[in-house]
């Protein structure tokens, strides 16, 4: 006897949308596991830092002596905000001058034509395959001889160029409907008109999540401030917190105070734009 196609379809129809549904909630559930075990490290910093010293290393994740003892230490005993101001002024610097020049030679690149174009991008993106060990003798006896150490010049220049930005910047404006250029032309701007009026306004998405993604970068930078500074003055946040572990070793409710502060900014910072990151990832093409 024939099957009624009817019937073998309203058949089939709820047995394919179970097995829909188990395979959302088997994700779902996967993802909240795999969130848990990211963030319990950051809890447990942030809880421990409330601890007292003979507590600290207890195993509870919850204190049960709360105390504030421990951050006010970090900030009247140790120049714990000189750390962070130090790291806020170069990531900050950074950041704008980054996304500045990136910008412009992301849109050269994509838009102008000239000899050598290619190559020169390929160049560029050819720097992402070189690891920052590699060049960090290079890079400090350059600074050296431009007599850049021990300064915020020698934290900031050496850390401007990305070729990740760059690259991302340069992805992204190739995807803009040449049409508004054209006509912007038409009405007779230059490109460094189209640049600043037409091209930075519809870039907003993507560089904000690049100045997130810069401005991480750099307030976590270590190896480079340690190398370029020997000035207590110029000390960053991370160098301070370096610096905790090597004074006060078995103080771990001062370190984990410390670490705590340096990375509550960035967390907040994070959760504020994290739509502006995702966005920017949607339009500039990676999948």
């Amino acid at each position: 006897m024939a099957s009624d196609p009817v019937a073998t379809r309203s058949g089939s129809a709820p047995g394919g949308g179970r097995g829909r549904v188990s395979s959302r909630t088997g994700l779902t559930v996967l993802a909240v596991i795999v969130s848990l075990i990211s963030l319990f490290p950051v809890l447990w910093m942030v809880t421990s830092s409330f601890k007292t010293r003979t507590t600290v290393t207890d195993g509870n994740p919850l204190p049960r002596d709360f105390t504030f003892d421990n951050f006010v230490y970090v900030f009247t005993e140790v120049p714990f905000a000189r750390y962070l101001w130090n790291s806020f002024f170069t990531s900050a610097v950074i950041t704008v001058v980054a996304l500045f020049f990136h910008s412009m030679a992301a849109y050269a690149l994509a838009r102008l034509r000239f000899p050598g174009r290619d190559r020169l991008f390929g160049a560029i993106f050819a720097t992402l395959l070189v690891t920052p060990p590699v060049v960090l003798i290079p890079l400090f006896m350059v600074a050296r001889q431009l007599h850049l150490l021990d300064s915020y010049a020698g934290l900031i220049v050496p850390a401007v160029f990305n070729a990740f930005g760059i690259f991302l910047l340069r992805q992204f404006y190739l995807q803009l409907p040449r049409e508004l250029e054209e006509a912007a032309v038409v009405d007779g701007c230059g490109h460094w008109r189209v640049y600043w009026n037409i091209v930075l306004p519809m870039s907003r998405p993507i560089l904000s999540a690049l100045a997130i993604f810069f401005f991480l970068a750099n307030w976590n930078a270590f190896v480079w401030p340690l190398v370029a500074t020997s000035d207590q003055d110029l000390t960053v946040v991370q160098l301070g917190i370096a610096s905790f572990q090597t004074q006060y070793g078995s103080n771990w409710n001062y370190i984990l105070a410390a670490a705590t502060v340096a990375a509550l900014p960035m967390l907040l910072l994070f959760f504020a734009f994290q739509r502006q990151i995702v966005e920017s990832v949607k339009t500039s093409g990676l999948k």
